[in-house]
């Protein structure tokens, strides 16, 4: 039996700077790979990434780095990918996306499945719904399949109305090599701690979530960790720490009393998708405090393995009464659940199962 080849194009594997999605893309591709796929990921030198990287290339992936400022070299590069039985274009690249989008319809072969992974689906849908000319609407009925960072059934029929062949959610997950409790860290031992990029479409909720408890807590300490929030005005119990690196991610989640997880306005609305950092704090047996969004209970027990807020008096009578014992148990009853449902191995075999049936088809 020949191994299959994917030549997959997204944003980075190797950086996770300004890119949510690389923890996403680590686990599924690592998850591939050992089921068989030689997967190339190409990504470009785009937003400093290459400077911040977290991993150097990887044994279970080849990493090919292209200039971000030059469309020829991405053109020769699509031109180059006869040998690979799977061609996929992940959404939010970064630059080039219309390019590749359409791009690699064009160049594939009889032989190759064409694939579009999208990884942020209510921001590509709500795009796609507010610009009926958006040249995106022509290339979603060309790919075999899309596939989604998650979204359940309001995703797959957004993207069956749009005219879509087949459409698959395809969860986060956790890595277990990866993402896993270690000894708390007295850098990150504080009573809740909150690992968000700062977004537009993110930034009110965090507002709620996060700094107004924080403002009513004022004997409790706060921790915040992401990029971009330098100028932002904080209560004095927040301690703001910047990027932090994934090597560090493990000890973020493992040493505060509670992790507090919000999703940007878009997934809370839509809901039925899980971040990937719900995952990563659940494999380090973390005590989760989530704003609510539906879908939730499809991965988590509420008030067991879970603890779910619908704004900041939620989040500020949650944290009052929580101690470690009960953070204890809350955590450990994620980790139990996450490691049985929802490990990226689980997560790869739905991805082979949905390229085998389209490729059967």
């Amino acid at each position: 039996m020949t191994t299959p080849r994917m030549a997959f194009f997204g944003s980075s594997l190797v950086s996770s700077y300004w890119n949510g999605a690389a923890t996403y893309y680590r686990g599924i591709i690592r998850a591939l790979d050992r089921l068989g796929w030689d997967i190339t990921f190409f990504e470009s030198d785009a937003y400093d990434r290459q400077t911040h990287r977290d991993i150097d290339d990887p044994g279970w992936a080849t990493v090919v780095v292209y200039a971000a400022e030059d469309a020829s070299v991405v053109r020769r590069l699509m031109t180059s990918l006869d040998r690979f039985d799977v061609l996929v274009k992940a959404s939010g690249v970064g630059v080039f996306d219309d390019l590749l989008e359409d791009g690699l319809l064009e160049v594939r072969r009889s032989h190759q499945l064409c694939v579009f992974w999208d990884v942020d689906a209510p921001a590509t849908l709500e795009r796609l719904h507010a610009d009926p000319a958006d040249p995106f609407r022509t290339c979603v009925p060309r790919y075999d399949l899309i596939l989604t960072y998650g979204g359940g059934a309001p995703v797959v029929s957004a993207y069956a109305a749009l005219g879509a062949r087949h459409c698959v959610p395809v969860y986060n997950g956790l890595d277990p090599d990866t993402h896993h409790p270690v000894e708390p860290d007295p850098r990150f031992a504080w009573d809740i701690a909150l690992l968000v990029n700062r977004l537009p479409d993110r930034e009110a909720r965090i507002e709620e979530f996060f700094f107004r408890p924080a403002a009513q807590l004022a004997s409790r300490r706060f921790l915040l960790g992401g990029s971009g929030w330098g100028d932002k005005l904080m209560p004095d119990n927040v301690t703001w720490l910047g990027h932090v690196p994934t090597a560090d991610h493990n000890a973020f989640n493992s040493s505060p009393t509670a992790v507090l997880s919000v999703n940007r306005e878009s997934m809370a609305r839509i809901g039925h998708s899980p971040a990937t950092r719900i995952f990563e704090a659940a494999g380090a047996g973390a005590c989760i405090i989530s704003d609510a969004w539906a879908g939730l209970e499809q991965f988590f027990e509420p008030g067991r393995e879970i603890l779910t807020v619908d704004g900041a008096d939620d989040v500020t009578a949650c944290v009052d009464a929580l101690d470690q014992r009960l953070a204890r148990a809350v955590g450990q009853a994620a980790l139990r659940r996450v490691l049985q449902e929802h490990t990226y191995d689980r997560r790869a075999q739905d991805v082979q199962i949905a390229m085998g049936v389209m490729a059967a088809s």
